[in-house]
Parts: structure tokens; C-alpha cells; sequence
């Protein structure tokens, strides 16, 4: 079966077209500056070099346009019409708690993820105007949202709930919700199945270390706990984000610089961060570089990184009792084999041993901990926009 897969932004949108029986992707690409002058459309086919040409689009339904447009040329494209396509699964970035599962879009489903747009104003908002764009222009085909928050839904109040007073947390919902979900659903059920284990007895730690990053605690396929909170500012240090820090360095930079909240906000989401710390870059390869030619501080931002993952990994073989894996992914995780070297340095109280070869060499889903670890570390690439296909396909299945 074949399902459109849509991530959409205010000014932009990224599709890819899944054939979920063979798990490759036929097509995919990026309309960015949507609305803006000098709009750029990108297309890959499978099998062929990447084109890309400038083409006005002066909003998101001309941008879903060109996509259709697209994939059925008969020349260019990879489908002969829409009746070749079974589905189309939207990515959202916040559900709130009305959502723990990805659900098909109708009119309420609209309502109620316009009513947590709050809780993610530069993204839901975005999302909402791609799907309004391609159930106008598709609407035979059944659309799935599929929401980052859903997976971490599963967390307890003891998890999820922060310690302020009750009454804001019941007049406005703020708690923890985590994000990166589709990414640690489908990194912590290949990892099961990598190991020959069955998930429900699995207790995994997953590591998405990219740009953005997020721990997950998952036991028995179920997340019990996650890094990312109310926002996608608290957790890990990331490459510009700051991660967790005190929150009264918020009212003392106001005070000391003469900034509002939302200015320092910024900073902690822009200018923070590895890029922040080092002055130098939000791309880990540049700081490593720099490292590696004797910067003292990219060293020590890069041993800062390290020292900030493994103390979540710590913290949760104590929430879980114990860990069965150790699951790297996304850009860092997943390419970036001195990173897991220096957090795995950290975890010899937990039994972790590392194989250094196999932790060096390879780009596909390992295994990286030698024959006597425990836990096992591996490295798994993720594939969100094949998860969110999959969930789609679930509902259509039905």
C-alpha cells in the first residue's frame, strides 16, 4: 500500500510517498518559502538525482498542487493518479493529552488540535493550514494525523506532572509531554527486534541525538518517562537549545540585560545550546573538529553533551528498575560514534562494554556493545516518516 506522508511548517512542507509492503520511499522532497518570494520546489524519485526548480506558490494549497502535479506526471512521476495512493498521514507535533494514538482527521479531530495550539503555536498552526490544504485537494483519500506527543502518553502522573501548584496544571494543562514520539516508538520496536526480543518483556533506554534531542524510558513497549517537557526546551543540551537549567536564570538575564521573557525564551532556543556554549556552531561535526585541533572549550562542551546524556540514562535504569538496551538514533546518535563513546564511558556502572569496531565502522542498525554487556547498545537509524505511514495504515486497515 502507498501512503503520502506530509510534515508541514508555516512556510514550508515536506512529503514523501511510502510503498509500506516493500518499506521504500518512492518520491520524496521539500516546498519551501511558501508564500514568499523565490518559493523553491525539490523532488527525488527513487533511482534518480534530486531536481529542484523555483515555482511561485503563494500558499500551501499550491504547494500541495505541485506535489499531486507531481507524482503523476507521466513522466516525472512514480503513480499514475491518486487512486494509486491509499492514504495521507500528517505529522503533528502536539496532541495535549486528548491524544495517545494517531486517529483520521474529520472536523473534531481539526477543532481539537486548534485548541492545544498553544502548547506548540509554531508548529500545530502550520500543520493544521497542510491538512485543510490536502483534504481540499484529495479529499476521496482517508487522512491520518499522526501527533509526536501520542507516544509518551503513556507516562504516569508521578512522570508527568511538575512541581508547581496543581491549579496550573488543571486550568492549563502545563506538564510534561515529550516529544520526538514517532521516532521513539518505531527506534524502540526495532531494537526488540534486533535483539530477538519480544518488547513486552524490553526494558530500553532511546537516545535521539540530533539538533533536537530527547531520551525516552521504555518499558514493556511503553513509555514511562522522556526528557522533553512542556516544550521541546527542557532535557538534553542541544544544538541551540539549551536544555535543562534554572529557572531563574530567566528573571536574572531580564534583569541584567533589560529583556523581556520571550527575548530571553529566544536565546534559550536559538543562541543556547552547544552553539551557545562554544561560540562556534550548532553542528556537532564543526565542534569535533574544533576538539580535535585543541579547542578547550568545544572539549569541554562535547564532554558537557555526553555527561548530560548518560546522567538521563542513569536516571532511568533507576525509574525502570534496571535496563535491557541502550539505543542510539537520529543524526548524532546514529553518525556520530565519539559521542557514543564518551557517554558509554560513563555507563560502566551499569555493565555497558562497547565494542569500539563496531561502534566505528558501519552506517546501518548494530549492535555496538561487545558479547558481555549488559545492557546491549546499538545504533538504530530512525525512519519517522515511515512510522507515521505505518500508523496510517493501521486505521485504514481496521
Amino acid at each position: 500500500m502507498k501512503v503520502l506522508v506530509i510534515n508541514c511548517g508555516s512556510s514550508s512542507l515536506k512529503y514523501q510517498l511510502i510503498d509500506t509492503d516493500k518499506d521504500t520511499v518512492m518520491a520524496k522532497g521539500l516546498c519551501e518559502r511558501i508564500g514568499i518570494d523565490g518559493s523553491n520546489f525539490e523532488y527525488k524519485r527513487d533511482g534518480h538525482d534530486k531536481t529542484q526548480k523555483l515555482v511561485e506558490m503563494k500558499d500551501h494549497k499550491d504547494a500541495v498542487s505541485i506535489v499531486i502535479n507531481t507524482l503523476t506526471d507521466k513522466e516525472a512521476g512514480v503513480v499514475g493518479s491518486l487512486d494509486e495512493i491509499d492514504a495521507v498521514g500528517h505529522r503533528v507535533v502536539h496532541g495535549g493529552e486528548r491524544f495517545n494514538k494517531a486517529v483520521l482527521i474529520n472536523d473534531e479531530v481539526i477543532k481539537a488540535i486548534e485548541d492545544v495550539s498553544d502548547l506548540a503555536p509554531l508548529h500545530n498552526p502550520g500543520a493544521l493550514i497542510g491538512i485543510r490544504a490536502c483534504m481540499e485537494l484529495m479529499p476521496s483519500l482517508p487522512h491520518a494525523a499522526v501527533f509526536d506527543t501520542a507516544f509518551h502518553q503513556t507516562m504516569g502522573p508521578e512522570a508527568y506532572l511538575y512541581a508547581i501548584p496543581r491549579e496550573y496544571y488543571e486550568k492549563y494543562k502545563i506538564r510534561r509531554y515529550g516529544f520526538h514520539g514517532t521516532s521513539h516508538a518505531y527506534v524502540s520496536e526495532r531494537t526488540a527486534k534486533v535483539l530477538g526480543r519480544d518488547i513486552s518483556g524490553l526494558k530500553t533506554v532511546v537516545c535521539h541525538l540530533g539538533n533536537g534531542a530527547s531520551i525516552s524510558a521504555v518499558k514493556n513497549g511503553k513509555c514511562v518517562d522522556t526528557s522533553m517537557g512542556l516544550t521541546p526546551l527542557e532535557g538534553l543540551i542541544m544544538g541551540t537549545r539549551s536544555g535543562d537549567i534554572d529557572p531563574a536564570v530567566i528573571t536574572f538575564l531580564m534583569r541584567k540585560e533589560n529583556l523581556t521573557g520571550e527575548q530571553v525564551l529566544d536565546i534559550l532556543n536559538k543562541k543556547s545550546g552547544v552553539l551557545g556554549m562554544t561560540g562556534i556552531s550548532s553542528d556537532f561535526r564543526d565542534i569535533a573538529k574544533a576538539a580535535a585541533e585543541g579547542n578547550e572549550t568545544a572539549e569541554i562542551t562535547l564532554e558537557a553533551y555526553a555527561r548530560r546524556v548518560a546522567k538521563y540514562i542513569g536516571a532511568y535504569a533507576a525509574a525502570m528498575n534496571g535496563i535491557d538496551a541502550i539505543a542510539f538514533t537520529a543524526g548524532i546518535g546514529e553518525n556520530h560514534a565519539g559521542i557514543r563513546k564518551r557517554v558509554c564511558n560513563y555507563l560502566g556502572f551499569l555493565g555497558v562494554e562497547l565494542d569500539d569496531d563496531a561502534n566505528e565502522n558501519g552506517s546501518d542498525e548494530r549492535v555496538i556493545s561487545s558479547g558481555g554487556s549488559a545492557p546491549a547498545v546499538l545504533v538504530i537509524p530512525t525512519n519517522e516518516e515511515l512510522s507515521i505511514a505505518l500508523q496510517t495504515l493501521k486505521l485504514i486497515d481496521k
